[in-house]
């Protein structure tokens, strides 16, 4: 019985090692396809990003001339590239990864291969050496009893069990090493086209460079056009910082106003109340002289009850417009841009020019086709219309669109969120684009940091 037990080990050990390897291959190709069928999708959204940038400098305006703003966008479509590039070399290493480990399954299934070989060699010796019937029925009739015979029996029969098992175990090994062999020809072919894919895109990125590096050489040596143009938007900017220091002034203004008419108005219900108290202490007194000391001695005096007021952090906010400003607040991070689409060129704080230097802007400008419709990002009414700029007031907070080409909103309108304000026109560098800024009576905010991730 020492044979049957040994056999019967060794079969539940090649069993153990058989099925851990198809547990393997099962999981193997789903880990790795998720994770490239997902750069996959983020290389795709990057081309159309590219191909929206693509188009804003495809018009004959941003050809005509070289502009900061056509510095900004060919600047742009370079970062989209590097990023492709990146998204690329992941894939590649995933790939790597797979074949790594697929060649690891093939080397196990070789060695699984070679044991299961020498295991079914053993076995057929053995039954070479045991094959006439008379060693089959001396180790049967060799038994002390019966049912020492009828184990043997049992036994023989599952030995036999045991051969057939092992020859199907070693043709399903050496299928499953042939799907694999192939899973690495399919994977080695996926890596060579994603190599001339990388070898493509890094020949894009060195034109895109190329590019730059003309039109940044272009502005240095155009300094008075630079100059120009930074002066432009320089009187932009001037112009819409006095736009919104108006709408402030206007608002805080209104404000006041309210706060004078609320005070007459209390001033005027105190006064009543105490000419209410002298009319009824008069009354009093005509029906009583003989007690009119009595009666002002012990009048007591007028004491009116006054409304609990919470005084507000500005004076910009009022009981109509305290819940808007919460919820405008309450929504920092994930406020919707004013465009669709577009590209930003131009970011809230400094800006590196191409002739070296910083320029601050207190504003996000988006690159965006011409006409695209520009957009509310939330509530509000309208404070100011003045030309191509609008500015909208969301409790203590403004919201000011600049280059707003057909404006369909005027001063006082009640704005609702997404609300169509106006569409994208043309800027000084001859390019599709807006500006959005962000700010309160004191200072101004990134916007990008109040709209949500694109």
């Amino acid at each position: 019985m020492l044979i049957y037990v040994q056999l019967s080990e060794t079969n539940l050990r090649m069993l153990r090692l058989f099925f851990s390897f198809c547990f393997v291959l099962i999981l193997s190709p789903s880990l790795f396809a998720q994770t490239r069928e997902e750069l996959e999708k983020q290389r795709q959204q990057l081309k159309r990003e590219m191909d929206e940038t693509q188009k804003l400098l495809s018009t004959k305006n941003a050809q005509a001339k070289s502009s900061i703003s056509t510095q900004k966008l060919v600047e742009n479509k370079m970062n989209l590239q590097t990023r492709v590039m990146e998204n690329i070399t992941k894939d590649l290493n995933i790939l790597d990864n797979n074949i790594y480990s697929i060649q690891k399954d093939i080397n196990r299934y070789d060695r699984l291969l070679d044991t299961l070989k020498q295991e079914y060699a053993k076995s057929m010796v053995y039954s070479y050496k045991n094959r006439g019937n008379y060693e089959f029925l001396n180790f049967i009739f060799s038994a002390d009893n019966f049912n020492d015979a009828i184990k043997r029996v049992t036994y023989l029969k599952s030995y036999r069990t045991y051969r057939e098992m092992q020859g199907q175990n070693i043709l399903r090994t050496q299928e499953l090493r042939r799907k694999r062999l192939e899973d690495i020809g399919v994977t080695k072919q996926k890596k060579n086209t994603t190599l001339d894919l990388q070898s493509k895109e890094k020949d894009v990125l060195e034109e895109q460079k190329a590019q730059q590096d003309k039109i940044v050489a272009a502005l240095k040596k155009d300094v008075k056009s630079l100059n120009e143009s930074m002066a432009s938007k320089k009187r932009l900017a001037a112009k819409v910082n006095g736009l919104i220091a108006s709408a402030i002034k206007e608002a805080l203004a209104a404000a006041r106003r309210e706060s004078i008419a609320k005070k007459a108005a209390e001033d005027k219900r105190l006064k009543d109340a105490r000419d209410a108290e002298a009319k009824r202490l008069a009354a009093e007194i005509k029906k009583n002289p003989g007690k009119a000391n009595d009666v002002a001695v012990v009048a007591p005096a007028v004491k009116v009850p006054s409304k609990k007021t919470t005084i507000p952090e500005s004076v910009l906010l009022n009981s109509e417009n305290i819940k808007l400003n919460e919820r405008f607040e309450g929504n920092r991070g994930s406020l919707p841009w004013p465009v669709d689409n577009g590209s930003v060129i131009m970011h809230f704080g400094p800006n590196k020019l191409p002739g070296g230097g910083n320029y601050d802007v207190v504003s996000t400008t988006i690159a965006s086709a011409i006409g695209t419709p520009i957009k509310s990002i939330f509530d509000g009414v309208v404070s100011i219309v003045s030309d191509d700029v609008i500015v909208l007031q969301h409790g203590r907070y403004f919201t000011t669109y600049i280059n707003v080409q057909s404006v369909t909103v005027k001063k006082g309108d009640v704005i609702k969120y997404g609300q169509t304000l106006g569409r994208v026109g043309l800027n000084d560098d001859g390019i599709g684009a807006t500006e959005i800024q962000i700010s309160d009576e004191h200072k101004n905010f990134d916007p990008e940091k109040w709209m949500r991730h694109r």
